[in-house]
């Protein structure tokens, strides 16, 4: 490389020729890895050819991933094992990819639970969630609801998760329908301490499945479940006149603690 490069090349020249900054040829002189060997009598850096060289190794080596210190023993000391070396920052290169590789499936199921919410196949959520479960309802709910925060969070779990990380949300819900389906028979009353413990239970099942539920968001729940004819029969299919038992239940938590059901928004 030396025998066409004429010496007395400046330090821009330089820079331009093997594509770095000027502060980083600084820097390399400064400590004393990469000197020019030349100066100007007013004092300016001139690098010869051989500079140019040792450059051009440390660019080599520097894009490898190799630390300057480690860069300074490869060049500088006669008893560094350069292969070794060599071979230490390919393990590291070969560990950094598969890491990279794993993000880049992340970022593909990430992606993809964006777009679809359920990241399952029709007949995994059929094993699921029951064979009257329409596969279609990510599709309506992602076109109704895709640029809300909700919908977000919601895919962001949804990414996390395959078909036994869904099996267990499944379990956690269906006891905590059951456990309501249960009180309404026992007689609990909206607005007792039971009914307000289930109340706060299902928020947390709801959040940890989903996406975070505030009270107001859950009386805005609460009466859909009641009115929206899809939700009032899930619910009381498991037990009649569910859907309204928790309505009310959920409205009266809400007064306790100080929001009103009338004007509670999805917020």
């Amino acid at each position: 490389m030396s025998d066409d490069v004429d010496p007395g090349l400046t330090v821009g020249q330089v820079a331009a020729r093997l594509d770095v900054t000027v502060r980083a040829l600084h820097h390399w002189d400064e400590i004393g890895l990469a000197r020019p060997s030349l100066r100007t009598a007013g004092g300016y850096r001139l690098y010869t050819g051989a500079d140019l060289e040792r450059l051009h190794r440390v660019v080599v080596y520097r894009e490898l991933g190799l630390g300057l210190d480690r860069i300074r023993d490869v060049l500088d000391d006669a008893g560094t094992d350069v292969t070794g070396a060599l071979r230490a920052q390919r393990a590291q290169v070969d560990r950094r990819i598969e890491r990279l590789q794993r993000l880049g499936t992340g970022l593909d199921r990430m992606i993809e639970a964006h777009e679809r919410g359920l990241l399952l196949t029709a007949e995994q959520q059929a094993a699921l969630f029951g064979p009257d479960w329409d596969p279609e309802w990510s599709a309506r709910a992602r076109e109704a609801y895709g640029d809300t925060p909700q919908w977000q969070a919601y895919a962001e779990r949804s990414a996390a998760r395959g078909p036994e990380e869904w099996q267990a949300v499944t379990e956690t819900v269906t006891a905590l329908e059951r456990a309501l389906g249960e009180a309404m028979d026992a007689g609990v009353e909206p607005g007792s301490a039971e009914a307000g413990r289930l109340v706060a239970r299902h928020r947390e099942v709801f959040s940890a499945a989903y996406f975070p539920l505030t009270r107001q968001m859950q009386v805005c729940l609460g009466r859909r479940f009641a009115t929206d004819p899809e939700f009032a029969a899930h619910y009381d299919g498991i037990r009649p006149g569910l859907a309204t038992w928790f309505h009310r239940a959920v409205d009266a938590d809400a007064r306790t603690h100080g929001v009103d059901p009338t004007t509670a928004t999805w917020q």
